[in-house]
């Protein structure tokens, strides 16, 4: 398997992005091999974005053993999706890519899982832990010791404070704030632009500011 050629799963929003940041790795040093996307839905089988074609459903990965992949997929209603799907497929963790955009900050303390998606302009200051399949929009700020676990979702502009730990699918709206040392619970909604001020219970949808149960 070469670690040059990869797919991208999915063929909407955050799968364009991706393909931006694929682009943005080759400009600086080239060697990423963009082979196409996978998605299940048969009517966008041939159909091209961004200049890059759906070429089968995400099972065909199976079939493509010399090829990695990397989940581009997200939605705010149904926060488990990347999660549902990577079971489904079953990979070994040596199958998922992960990538960077050039213009992210991260520091030499930051860990991050297979899988995970960081966009352009994030900001990571030190001792911060990311999972697996995460998917982190432009311009996220996250300072020490914030703990993302796997199949965590921050939108653009997010800013969490210190010791902050987001649980497994949760997804933080654009430009929520959350203070330090709090928890998002697994599966949680943060509406965007919210201010965060206390621990959110796993599966619960919070917004406003300060931001309360809906």
């Amino acid at each position: 398997m070469s670690d040059s050629s990869l797919l991208i799963g999915g063929a909407g929003g955050l799968a364009r992005e991706t393909i931006e940041i694929v682009r943005a790795i080759n400009h600086l040093k080239s060697g990423l091999e963009l082979r196409g996307l996978l998605d299940d839905d048969p009517a966008l089988l041939g159909m091209t974005f961004n200049g890059v074609q759906v070429v089968g459903s995400l099972d065909s990965i199976h079939r493509q053993d010399d090829t990695l992949l990397v989940l581009a997929i997200g939605n705010p209603q149904n926060a488990t999706v990347r999660r549902d799907i990577a079971n489904r497929l079953g990979l070994p963790d040596d199958r998922y890519s992960s990538l960077v955009h050039p213009t992210a900050a991260l520091a030499t303390s930051v860990s991050i899982g297979v899988g995970t998606i960081i966009h352009a302009h994030t900001t990571a200051t030190a001792d911060i832990q990311i999972g697996k399949h995460v998917a982190i929009m432009p311009n996220v700020v996250l300072t020490h010791d914030d703990v993302l676990e796997d199949y965590a979702t921050l939108a653009s502009g997010v800013m969490l404070a210190g010791g902050v730990r987001v649980g497994s699918g949760a997804y933080v709206g654009a430009g929520a704030l959350v203070r330090e040392a709090l928890l998002i619970g697994e599966g949680a909604l943060i509406g965007m632009g919210s201010v965060v001020t206390k621990n959110v219970p796993a599966g619960e949808t919070w917004f406003g500011s300060p931001a309360t149960k809906r």
